[in-house]
């Protein structure tokens, strides 16, 4: 089921950071807080299969857990995607 969740500016910042720290992506940190919350899970449960990955050394947390990404390309005015995809020049 998809929702579509309003948080405060402290909560987003919040979020944000913890995603940073852990390395889990913010949609992870929501679901865990709502299984916790409605105790589908045990307080000492880990959060998942990722977690013993990472504690049996299976996987390595990503090297830049989360960043906000600029684009650096940019079309030019009046092109979009599909002009690029309609070209003589391809086969």
């Amino acid at each position: 089921m998809a929702v579509n969740l309003r948080l405060t500016p402290e909560m987003a910042s919040a979020l944000q950071a913890e995603a940073e720290r852990t390395g889990q992506s913010q949609q992870e940190i929501l679901r865990e807080a709502v299984s916790r919350h409605l105790h589908l899970v045990e307080e000492d449960q880990s959060a998942g299969d990722r977690d013993q990955a990472r504690a049996a050394h299976v996987v390595r947390p990503a090297r830049v857990p989360y960043r906000k990404v600029k684009p650096r390309l940019r079309l030019p005015e009046g092109t979009d995607s599909l002009d690029l995809l309609d070209r003589d020049d391809r086969f």
